[in-house]
């Protein structure tokens, strides 16, 4: 069977086509593969939920009869170390777990407004 003879040019600039298609759809299109949206799903979630218990944490802080001196050490430590204070402190605990959030409590200071 013969072919004509554009045929091949052809496949060849469908095939580079298709190649150039695809880099500058993933590199400048926005286009993304399953687990990268997989994986910024997981992480827009954690930040909503995380949101979302920023006042559970501010209650916990207000309802503590422990509050001023609490408050005390966190205001005391440096930026760094005052994630650790509120972790310590027992408010950025998740309810139905045993392990302070981080994330939380970075969340809950901005909350607590200690340089206010």
């Amino acid at each position: 069977m013969t072919f004509p003879e554009w045929t091949k040019p052809g496949i060849y600039g469908a095939v580079g086509g298709a190649i150039a298609i695809t880099i500058l759809g993933f590199s400048w299109g926005g286009w993304t593969t399953g687990a990268t949206a997989e994986e910024m799903a997981q992480t827009f979630a954690t930040e909503e939920v995380t949101k979302a218990m920023v006042p559970v944490c501010l209650d916990a802080s207000k309802a503590d009869p422990e509050r001023a001196p609490k408050l005390a050490v966190i205001q005391e430590a440096s930026a760094f170390n005052r994630t650790k204070a509120v972790m310590d402190a027992g408010w950025a605990t998740l309810p139905g777990t045993d392990m302070p959030n981080r994330d939380l409590a970075k969340a809950c200071i901005a909350g607590l407004e200690l340089d206010a």
